[in-house]
């Protein structure tokens, strides 16, 4: 039970770091007027989304203790991954944008 509330512990730092990182990229294109000319904005909505949903995940499954709280963290776990993949093409369509 322990390494469980380790790992969702985890998630949530890295998840809630993430979520900053996708407010920087955001604010960046909105800044720069370049949200209209790429599909960057809406990828990092997405990654946005699901950082936000994966930390909420992850609080509650370190701060319940009833069966509930595995699934919890399953479910974080799935989302983070899936943000990851979010930022990913997030940074390869930013790098195809400048290299144009």
């Amino acid at each position: 039970m322990e390494d469980r509330k380790n790992t969702s512990a985890h998630i949530l730092n890295t998840s809630s770091n993430l979520l900053g990182i996708c407010f920087i990229v955001l604010t960046s294109l909105k800044l720069l007027k370049m949200q209209s000319n790429t599909l960057v904005d809406e990828f990092t909505t997405g990654a946005m989304i699901l950082f936000m949903v994966s930390c909420i995940l992850s609080f509650l499954s370190v701060k319940n203790n009833s069966s509930r709280s595995r699934r919890y963290e399953g479910i974080a776990e799935i989302l983070f991954l899936i943000g990851l993949f979010c930022l990913f093409a997030t940074t390869m369509l930013i790098t195809f944008n400048i290299i144009k």
